[in-house]
């Protein structure tokens, strides 16, 4: 059964069409001068073809006069029709996936529309949501379930647009989705209407904030609506909403139980849910998850843990959580991935935190920092693409590095400034970020440079390499070898736990027992005894 299903996985690969998509990189010099500003994607979907037949519209200021322009569109979709302000105009869609456009006159620097009609049979997904795509799936009943999923490969991969994490629509997007009479689409915003002619129905989902284009996505099934009132922490009232197979209808109260859950631990942590003018929602999907923004996708089955004798459910919580961390804060390039990650996964561990005490939470970061594998840095340069800053460290690594940071500056100061980074207009929404805005906030609220510590956890696979030595009977030298600032370290001695100052100058401790080094495991480090 196994070699049966490998074989035919590998068919399967075979014989869809080709994707091997990226997302960021390099940012074109023809798109550098583009500046996004609206999305509208109006599609016909046919689940039994299994194509999409419509146009998209990019709505965007140009920053400079010029006679070309470039976007991001896969080759395996053709394009029957393109105009540029109204006015068809002649294009080439190349095999590297580019739409290239050149112009009969110059475009003036101001607003420019393209609108791009096209059809065809999207690449399907291989390993949703970690190889992307569309899944044309049945739910148990054998109604049609249909999810995109495109984080890694960007947008691009089902209609035209700039596909860059640096440039997101700042005036939101429009999906104008048709389906067949009987199924529901769930998309991003707000409901505008519903119309039903004959054998379809077209749903229009619209959002007013800027959305990061793998966002962009929608989900259709037979789904039915599970409804009701968040109240935020600072008072609004926000639809909270649950799209659920209908077979499923009898688990959508208790799923909306734990999502209450989950806002209430988040907005303490990072402020108020941040789409207040919109809704929180999630759609039941054939796939594992994936934190679309107003409407997460959710496909962890309801299988649930005890935290603190309460149901937890960590996919939920996490694709949620980065409605913070990444549709709210958002690097602005891949090379930063782990500030929507990391953080993100430091939002899991405050869960823990809270329903299972601090115990629970210093055991799950211990086994985090066993679990990091440091193979590769964090950041891995500037310009990188989704390929190369994927890999497992910008989760726990930068989990556990935002714990790290938690000891050095202490709660009254590191709880205040990571909300600060969730809640400050500098870093959020329009405004996006890098390693060196966080560190730059982080430094200045702890009264100096923390510059070294971030540099030798996310720049490098180094551990800290903390130097002991026993001087005396009862004496003991601990330094610092490759980090230039002092920190605290707890030291473990007869007398109990320390908090020492330590740099690379060194520190005697006295005790009548051996020391323990930061037992409590507050760094990734190397420990080396003489």
């Amino acid at each position: 059964m196994r070699k049966f299903f490998f074989s035919l996985t590998i068919f399967v690969a075979i014989h869809l069409p080709a994707q091997n998509l990226k997302s960021g990189g390099v940012l074109k010099p023809e798109q550098a001068i583009m500046d996004i500003r609206h999305y509208t994607v109006a599609l016909d979907v046919d689940p039994v073809q299994k194509s999409i037949n419509g146009y998209a519209e990019i709505d965007f200021n140009l920053l400079k006069p010029t006679g070309n322009l470039l976007f991001d569109f896969w080759h395996g979709l053709t394009i029957s029709q393109l105009w540029v302000n109204g006015k068809t105009n002649t294009y080439t869609h190349t095999n590297d996936d580019y739409i290239k456009i050149s112009l009969a006159q110059e475009l003036p620097v101001g607003k420019v529309k393209v609108k791009i009609a096209y059809a065809g049979k999207p690449a399907i997904a291989v390993r949703p949501p970690w190889t992307g795509g569309f899944q044309w799936e049945k739910d148990t009943i054998g109604n049609p379930w249909i999810a995109i999923t495109c984080q890694g490969e960007g947008a691009k991969i089902y209609f035209p647009c700039k596909d860059h994490p640096s440039d997101e629509p700042n005036e939101g997007a429009d999906l104008i989705i048709t389906v067949p009479k009987g199924l529901v689409v769930a998309g991003p915003g707000l409901l505008q209407n519903v119309i039903t002619k004959k054998d379809k129905s077209t749903y229009h989902w619209k959002t007013n904030y800027t959305i990061s284009n793998y966002c962009i996505v929608f989900n259709i099934a037979k789904y039915k609506v599970t409804k009701r009132i968040y109240t935020t922490i600072n008072g609004n009232n926000v639809p909270m909403e649950y799209y659920v197979l209908e077979q499923n209808l009898d688990k959508a109260e208790h799923l909306l139980d734990l999502y209450e859950q989950s806002c209430h631990i988040q907005e303490k942590y990072f402020g108020e849910y941040p789409w207040v003018k919109e809704a929180i929602r999630a759609s039941e999907t054939p796939h594992l998850g994936m934190e679309h923004q107003t409407n997460i996708a959710y496909g962890n089955k309801y299988r649930y843990e005890k935290l603190g004798g309460k149901d937890f459910d960590w996919l939920l919580h996490h694709e949620f959580g980065h409605e913070w961390w990444a549709n709210k804060v958002t690097n602005r390039d891949w090379a930063h991935m782990w500030i929507q990650e990391g953080i993100c996964s430091f939002g899991d561990a405050m869960a823990t935190r809270e329903l299972a005490g601090e115990e629970a939470y210093l055991k799950r970061m211990q086994q985090t920092a066993r679990n990091i594998k440091n193979k590769f840095p964090v950041v891995r340069g500037d310009e990188v693409d989704s390929d190369s800053a994927y890999q497992g460290d910008i989760y726990g690594k930068g989990a556990f590095f935002m714990h790290t940071l938690r000891y050095i500056m202490g709660d009254d100061v590191f709880f205040p400034t990571i909300k600060k980074l969730a809640t400050d207009p500098q870093y959020t929404y329009d405004n996006t970020v890098v390693t060196s805005d966080v560190e730059k906030l982080f430094s200045a609220a702890y009264g100096k440079s923390l510059e070294p510590i971030f540099h030798l956890f996310l720049y490098t696979t180094d551990k800290l390499e903390v130097y002991v030595k026993q001087t005396e009977e009862n004496k003991y030298l601990i330094q610092l070898l490759n980090l230039d600032m002092s920190i605290p370290i707890d030291v473990q001695t007869d007398a109990g736990i320390q908090r020492l100052i330590i740099d690379k100058k060194g520190v005697s401790v006295t005790s009548k027992t051996a020391i323990q080094v930061d037992p409590k495991v507050y760094y990734l480090k190397k420990l080396i005894i003489e």
